[in-house]
């Protein structure tokens, strides 16, 4: 049985590298686990997943705080604004299909955009809250 964080990325990776409007303002399906060496600007990662455990007694479930991270190099934050503007209508509340798991519900909690230093570029942070509970 997969786990029910391992379920919900895979559910998340295939909404959106599926996404035709994200494609668009991607340059391609670039959302990756991790970042490939030589990937061309802008694209998404999976950053930090935090679970915590709702389960009763006579239920089991989590709740998770998924964190999806954009990075672009360019000039302005309008790239990152526009990729997770696109990103936060195609997630906010989706009813996502996962495999092994039901999804109770799926939420915008918070978003951010910066300027990294040590590596030129703006670095957007969108996350998200899913209560999932075991089939």
């Amino acid at each position: 049985m997969n786990s029910a964080e391992a379920d919900l990325q895979k559910a998340l990776f295939s909404e959106l590298n599926g996404d035709p409007a994200l494609f668009a303002l991607l340059g391609g399906q670039k959302v990756f686990d991790r970042t490939p060496d030589k990937v061309a600007f802008p694209y998404v990662t999976f950053g930090r997943t935090s679970i915590f455990d709702w389960s009763t007694g006579t239920e089991s479930g989590t709740e998770q705080l998924c964190t999806l991270h954009i990075w672009s190099k360019a000039k302005g934050k309008k790239e990152a604004f526009d990729i997770m503007a696109t990103m936060r209508a195609k997630l906010d509340q989706a009813p996502l299909e996962l495999n092994q798991h039901h999804l109770v519900n799926f939420r915008f909690e918070f978003a951010e955009v910066r300027f990294d230093d040590e590596q030129a570029v703006y670095h957007g942070l969108l996350r998200f809250r899913a209560v999932i509970e075991d089939i």
